[in-house]
């Protein structure tokens, strides 16, 4: 088990704050710029033939996958966003945790805006994705911090780090030793 670094301030909810408005910021900002600079369905190549810029709106979820289930996508991360606002109030007191969390945030609140406030309405926009790599759906900078968040968290748990910088206790090896006797023990 890898030792979790020290825990933060209860009140660190800051700290995942600071990647949350950069990264949100930054999907918004994209969006925009690609609103405001292409028409959709136009690709512009960046690093042929690796990247290139291609707008699409797209109203479903991966690979647009479900389109016509839209609505259920805005509650999915809706409810995903209040979950890792909770987790960042109340459970997260190491900065990995922390930072990533307010990552993933980032990313579920830039999509999630869209499905808000895009057309073609409340609650049923469509999602502004414009970077296309070969052989691969086209996405956005919400999507890469969902996507990078969630690496990070797997790697987390697989090392043991917890939510609130706590050891984690093996329980399987704390009731082997509650039924192991001791010296003193005599049958």
């Amino acid at each position: 088990m890898v030792k979790s670094p020290e825990p933060v301030s209860q009140r660190a909810w800051w700290i995942a704050l600071i990647p949350m408005v950069i990264a949100y910021i930054a999907d918004l900002w994209s969006k925009e710029a690609v609103l405001a600079n292409m028409t959709e369905g136009q690709r512009i190549p960046v690093i042929e033939p690796i990247l290139s810029w291609h707008f699409i709106r797209n109203p479903g979820a991966a690979f647009s996958i479900g389109t016509e289930y839209t609505w259920i996508f805005t509650i999915i991360q809706a409810a995903g966003l209040v979950l890792v606002l909770y987790l960042i109030l109340f459970r997260a007191r190491t900065l990995p945790w922390l930072i990533t969390l307010g990552c993933l945030g980032a990313g579920i609140a830039g999509n999630l805006t869209d499905r808000l406030f895009r057309e073609p309405g409340f609650g049923v926009g469509h999602v502004i994705d414009f970077i296309a790599l070969p052989n691969f759906a086209i996405f956005n900078i919400a999507d890469s911090f969902i996507v990078v968040s969630i690496i990070v968290i797997v790697i987390l748990v697989m090392m043991g780090r917890t939510l609130d910088g706590k050891p984690e206790t093996d329980t399987t090896t704390q009731n082997q030793s509650d039924d192991t006797p001791t010296s003193g023990d005599r049958d």
